[in-house]
């Protein structure tokens, strides 16, 4: 049988608490496609991964830009610009992957950048404002204003339903 410790009464008086998200936080992953601030639940994010080799897949939608080998798992790649109706990037950037699940599938997001993952107060999302785009409005679960910009948490659900 294991037996555990705990730590002297004057030692553990010392440590400080653990960091825990309160009840009131949530925690996401942050990211930027063409200058906008994007954001993802860090729960439905599964890996972070570098510039990869995409294989183009024949009379894929647009904004599919192919498949990607992730450990022996096939991973369908989603360029989040042309999803969400921005300007392809330069050919000379190279697009990260963040590879989100989604009904038991994985799926790689070609953001521009990964920023950081932060627990943000959920009484600071307000609604969409009106003057968003319809489909920006449709595919966001709320903004954030931030000190210099304002992020977007994406609706996973709803950015993948390519069709």
């Amino acid at each position: 049988m294991q037996q555990t410790t705990t730590p002297a009464p004057a030692l553990r008086d010392a440590m400080p608490p653990p960091r825990a998200v309160r009840d009131e936080e949530q925690v996401f992953l942050t990211m930027t496609v063409a200058a906008q601030g994007c954001a993802v639940p860090v729960l439905l994010v599964r890996d972070v991964l570098g510039p990869q080799a995409i294989t183009r897949i024949p009379l894929a939608p647009g904004e599919v830009a192919g498949s990607l080998n992730l450990r022996g798992r096939i991973v369908t790649a989603v360029d989040l610009r042309l999803r969400l109706g921005l300007p392809p990037r330069d050919a000379n950037i190279l697009p990260m992957s963040v590879v989100v699940e989604q009904a038991g599938e994985l799926y790689s997001l070609l953001v521009d950048e990964v920023g950081e993952v932060i627990p943000l107060p959920v009484e600071g999302f307000e609604p969409n404002p009106p003057t968003l785009d319809a489909f920006w409005r449709d595919i966001s679960r709320g903004v954030q204003r931030q000190e210099q910009r304002l992020l977007i948490a994406l609706d996973i659900d709803r950015v993948l339903a390519i069709g």
